[in-house]
């Protein structure tokens, strides 16, 4: 069969799978980053992982989208705001395919057709449509001049890319000289896509999934070589890869630590349910339960998974467990941890979701030293992958099972 037609039927595939009839224009999530409270400066707090504060200035983000459409919306934060945030002016660039030069003029980002806007305490807010054609895995920069004097951002802390902040001012439309810049990405957090139908697969976990260690800047986190992957596929390419990680994060209980965010099994509703589009669910997390309290029982991690499971079945997601690598040497390495990770990991095989396990443990562990990451795949601390460690990830999972 030629190619154009293999493509085709590809997309009729893609549409049925997303429930919207072949040729719909849908709106699907193609870049997300989880919100979590700010953390303030105080003592004992390394100034690194302090949350930008924004006085009167403008941030700028570059973020890498998934799919491609012929318009974008942007999903704004206050969510962990205590008062209204007052936004100035909003503006998104495309940038040429090495992330160096603006394509076009930069376009102003509206909100129930206003420039210039305010999203409630304690709110997310959708953006009204921009017409901007976005190629698959394009770049875009997103400027947000925040017009209030102090506010403490609604962050994902650590985008694995760093965010520019302006001198005061509003420079949405003009070059500036940054006066700072943070690893957090404040207020934006999610890019949606209007284009045909196809599957979101969103990436649910903590540092593992978030990139921590991979190369800032580059887009080496195991999700962002899990879409490189399916966009070099001819029936896949259209796929979204979403990352709903969030560094520090658990599974049950809440970090004492604000920026690891809320549990998963309380942000589920937020980081996923309310993405557009979702159709698919890889989950990776539970080593911060097990390393930060070794005596979280395995059973409780099971019932955790097979309520996730359950919650996205009825908003019609489809489950992929992952199961935990090995942290052996990690600073919060444990034999009572190790045990769980072996007792959850086995369960995981057993019950894997809707289709094939995803065996990220099998792929990073030393076959000589099992409780260990491979020296060449992990990162130094021996709890995080390396770029050569996120990559084997990504290229060990079973795309077929999103081909139904």
């Amino acid at each position: 069969m030629p190619w154009m037609a293999v493509r085709a039927a590809a997309l009729i595939v893609a549409a049925f799978a997303a429930g919207a009839p072949a040729g719909a224009q849908v709106w699907r999530a193609s870049w997300t980053a989880s919100p979590a409270p700010s953390l303030q400066a105080g003592p004992g707090v390394p100034p690194e992982v302090v949350s930008p504060v924004i006085a009167n200035q403008t941030i700028v983000q570059v973020i890498r989208l998934s799919a491609g459409g012929d318009a974008v919306r942007l999903r704004l934060s206050n969510e962990f705001g205590a008062a209204p945030l007052h936004i100035g002016r909003v503006t998104v660039r495309l940038l040429d395919a090495a992330g160096a030069k603006t394509v076009g003029e930069p376009r102003v980002v509206t909100a129930n057709g206003n420039a210039d806007f305010t999203v409630a305490p304690g709110s997310p807010l959708v953006s009204d449509a921009i017409a901007i054609r976005v190629p698959a895995r394009a770049q875009l920069s997103v400027a947000i001049y925040v017009a209030d004097e102090k506010v403490a951002c609604t962050c994902h802390a650590d985008g694995q890319a760093y965010t520019l902040l302006s001198p005061p001012g509003d420079y949405t439309t003009r070059a500036f000289t940054p006066a700072s810049r943070s690893p957090a990405r404040p207020f934006l957090t999610a890019v949606e896509v209007q284009g045909p139908p196809g599957r979101v697969i969103a990436a649910l976990g903590d540092s593992i999934t978030d990139g921590y260690m991979s190369t800032p800047g580059a887009d080496r986190r195991w999700p962002d070589f899990f879409a490189a992957r399916l966009h070099g596929t001819a029936d896949l390419a259209s796929a979204a890869v979403v990352n709903v990680g969030i560094s520090g994060n658990r599974v049950l209980a809440p970090d004492p630590v604000a920026i690891f965010g809320v549990p998963a099994l309380a942000r589920l509703d937020r980081d996923v349910f309310a993405m557009t589009g979702v159709t698919d669910l890889i989950v990776l997390e539970g080593i911060n339960d097990i390393g930060s309290a070794p005596e979280t029982p395995a059973a409780a991690l099971i019932a955790a998974y097979q309520q996730i499971t359950a919650r996205a079945h009825a908003h019609g997601i489809k489950v992929h467990l992952a199961t935990i690598p090995p942290f052996e040497g990690a600073d919060y390495y444990s034999e009572a941890g190790e045990a769980t990770r072996q007792a959850v990991n086995a369960w995981i095989r057993n019950n894997p979701g809707d289709g094939p396990v995803i065996d990220f443990d099998a792929v990073i562990r030393d076959p000589l030293r099992p409780k260990r990451m491979r020296t060449d795949l992990q990162s130094g601390d021996w709890l995080h992958p390396n770029d050569a460690g996120y990559q084997a990830m990504a290229d060990a999972i079973a795309i077929d099972m999103f081909r139904k």
